[in-house]
């Protein structure tokens, strides 16, 4: 289905497991997304003259906790023209040894029969970023801190990458192609999985770094509580997880009063199993685009802070239900 596309300028002021590809020709299985739950096109514009192809194709990269991904981007649509190719997060998760993985990864989509070359690329990051730099590092090695971030990367792909937090990454991806298009006042997306990100925009502008994962909750980081990872370390089940998650974001609303949020990350993809124990104070929607959702945002926050903007008529294309 079409829907308008509000367009989010995304950086504002302040600008700005198994390893095995899904999909062998960027093709998607037969429904049209991709194994993800991301809408997945064919070459789309990437099929037009030089000049159409670097306005409408990026490469995004999601680093995370447990799983490094990447794939080309179609901006106009928010759809994977590539294989979505995942590796596991190397440890220790040292800046050399992630780059060197997205570089791997970067090959095999390369390898695919997917050109990467002058295309605009982001990579988002789990933890604060200001101005090339990581400047906390929750759920990556420490060694970040001492070393610019997006140097590395470049030194590593031979081309500039863009870094965002990863969290603020898949909110720009839901608030112009998934949950958040056409919502105004104040939109909160929370990412779970290996820990808990956020997102706040506030009338479609991004406010960068809010880290609502690091709240204090039960004299503890929220994250190392009620995230998706510490379900699994704990041995929670779901609805004992859920009661807990639910407090959390009761905390949450009583300190944004946001008049919509959005659950993205890994559990988006458990909605079922939880969502009907959640008690919100208001709107709730789940990640259209779901973990592929960093991918998109990466994408387009490298495409923008060059330049980048979608056609009036920008729409998705398809859009993955929720839940």
């Amino acid at each position: 289905m079409d829907e308008t596309v509000r367009d989010v300028d995304a950086f504002g002021p302040v600008l700005a497991t198994d390893g095995t590809p899904e999909g062998s020709n960027g093709a998607g299985p037969p429904d049209g997304h991709g194994g993800d739950g991301a809408p997945v096109g064919g070459s789309g514009a990437g099929d037009g003259d030089g000049a159409t192809r670097m306005s409408s194709l990026a490469v995004g990269i999601d680093v995370g906790g447990t799983g490094v991904k990447a794939a080309i981007v179609d901006l106009a649509t928010g759809a994977l023209v590539s294989p979505r190719v995942r590796e596991k997060t190397p440890l220790p998760s040292t800046p050399e040894a992630v780059a060197d993985t997205i570089a791997h990864i970067i090959e095999r989509i390369e390898a695919s029969g997917h050109d990467t070359q002058g295309l605009p690329a982001g990579a988002g990051l789990p933890g604060v970023v200001k101005d090339g730099w990581l400047r906390t590092a929750a759920n990556i090695d420490k060694s970040w801190l001492v070393t610019r971030a997006e140097d590395v990367l470049e030194r590593h792909l031979s081309r500039h990458v863009l870094i965002v937090n990863d969290a603020d990454a898949a909110g720009l991806a839901e608030m112009r192609y998934g949950a958040g298009v056409g919502h105004s006042g104040v939109v909160l997306m929370l990412t779970i999985g290996t820990g808990i990100g956020s997102a706040l925009f506030v009338d479609g502008r991004l406010v960068p770094n809010t880290e609502l994962g690091h709240l204090e909750f039960h004299r503890r980081d929220a994250e190392t509580l009620v995230s998706g990872a510490a379900r699994e370390r704990r041995k929670l089940g779901w609805k004992q997880w859920a009661g807990e998650f639910d407090a959390y974001l009761d905390r949450v609303y009583r300190y944004f009063s946001p008049d919509l949020m959005i659950l993205g990350g890994g559990v988006s993809k458990e909605t079922k199993r939880y969502i009907q124990y959640l008690t919100p104070r208001g709107p709730l929607e789940v990640a259209r685009l779901l973990n592929a959702a960093g991918i998109v945002g990466a994408a387009l926050a490298a495409a923008e802070a060059q330049g980048y903007r979608p056609p009036e008529s920008a729409g998705v294309r398809e859009v993955v239900a929720a839940g």
